[in-house]
């Protein structure tokens, strides 16, 4: 009994190691600003969507989960911080839906079962990110007011920067598999 237990805490650690890790990448993808047109760009919806792939939909919004932890407790891991706030303040400002909808699009990215089509593994890439988009531009609603332009303000400057995160990741799914299996053999 006493292996058994041992053997699970050995699991439960290497899961915490992995989504630590997940949290890591996660915020160095927010910090990296890549110049794109019109806005520059992060990679941060790419990371999410890949720690979903790679890690599974559980451990994947695990390790979003736990970005946002350490966020609202004032890391400085959010793109825009901490030039723009820190904690609970930076967090439940203009991005909170768009934050919150990482954890679901990690999760749906990891439920989708993708193969050698890229047509079909484009468009379920595009399904998950798209959570992102709508719980952000419901919460932008919510909070500047629905008389503005809030797609225009809040996805319309994004959306090549997303078409060409999402084409990479495309090409890339084959190797996140590989990643994915590789985890999985671990543990």
């Amino acid at each position: 009994m006493e292996l058994i237990n041992s053997l699970n805490y050995q699991k439960i650690f290497k899961y915490l190691v992995l989504a630590v890790v997940g949290s890591i990448i996660l915020t160095i993808s927010a910090k990296i600003k890549i110049p794109f047109y019109p806005v520059p760009m992060t990679m941060q919806t790419f990371v999410v969507l890949l720690l979903g792939i790679t890690l599974g939909p559980i451990l994947g919004s695990f390790s979003v989960v736990l970005y946002l932890i350490q966020g609202v407790y004032g890391l400085p891991v959010f793109s825009n911080s901490p030039e723009k706030g820190i904690g609970i303040a930076y967090f439940v400002g203009p991005t909170m839906g768009y934050l919150i909808g990482f954890v679901f699009a990690s999760y749906v990215s990891g439920i989708f079962k993708y193969n050698n089509n890229y047509i079909v593994t484009f468009i379920k890439l595009i399904l998950s990110v798209s959570i992102i988009y709508i719980l952000g531009l419901l919460w932008l609603g919510n909070l500047i007011g629905w008389e503005k332009p809030i797609f225009s303000l809040g996805a319309k400057p994004f959306l090549l920067a997303e078409f060409s995160k999402i084409m990479l990741l495309t090409l890339l799914i084959k190797y996140a598999l590989k990643f994915r299996k590789f985890i999985s053999g671990i543990f």
